[in-house]
């Protein structure tokens, strides 16, 4: 069996805020009623996180969740984790009409940091990313000028963002194009 490897394998740039590609990280889709007893359990028995409350996540033990719509939610947790979260998530669903996915291997993820981290998403997405809008705990789907992301806040002010691994090489440069030293705007931070 091959050895995994993330999109840009550690690829980085730093300018007025710190753009780097995370490495690998474990992904599932989640489908289903996220109203039910049962998708709650299934979520809390493998990542010890609660259900998220929509366009959040958080955070748990074992991993994280997010809100991805009315019926999905998306898991994150340690790489070589997810199959025996899939597993175990398949296993707490059985009888549902539910979906669990591992999207892993399709995904690429990227750590923006510095106090104008906000600034470097801001030029990218339509997205209201002034601190009152845009706390720790806020997660977004969107666009990032022409391609599909999701992103969120943590506590340490850094973001998190997630696009397909396909487009990784121009999301990274869309962010790094972003932070470069010259373009501050200085309205949000």
């Amino acid at each position: 069996m091959s050895k995994a490897v993330s999109a840009l394998e550690g690829a980085s740039f730093e300018g007025f805020a710190k753009v780097e590609e995370t490495g690998l990280r474990g992904m599932i889709t989640v489908r289903g009623d996220l109203d039910s007893k049962e998708m709650a359990e299934a979520v809390k028995a493998v990542n010890g996180a609660e259900m998220p409350a929509v366009r959040k996540i958080v955070h748990g033990e074992g991993g994280s969740v997010a809100w991805m719509s009315p019926d999905e939610l998306l898991v994150v947790c340690a790489y070589e984790e997810a199959d025996a979260k899939v597993a175990a998530m398949t296993e707490a669903l059985a009888g549902q009409h539910a979906l669990v996915v591992k999207v892993s291997d399709a995904r690429a993820v990227f750590r923006i940091s510095g106090e104008a981290a906000r600034e470097v998403i801001a030029k990218l997405a339509p997205v209201d990313m002034s601190p009152a809008a845009f706390p720790a705990g806020e997660f977004r789907r969107s666009r990032v000028a022409q391609v599909a992301a999701a992103f969120w806040l943590n506590e340490d002010g850094s973001f998190e963002m997630i696009c397909f691994r396909s487009v990784a090489q121009y999301v990274f440069d869309l962010l790094s194009i972003s932070s470069e030293r010259g373009g501050e705007v200085g309205f949000l931070n």
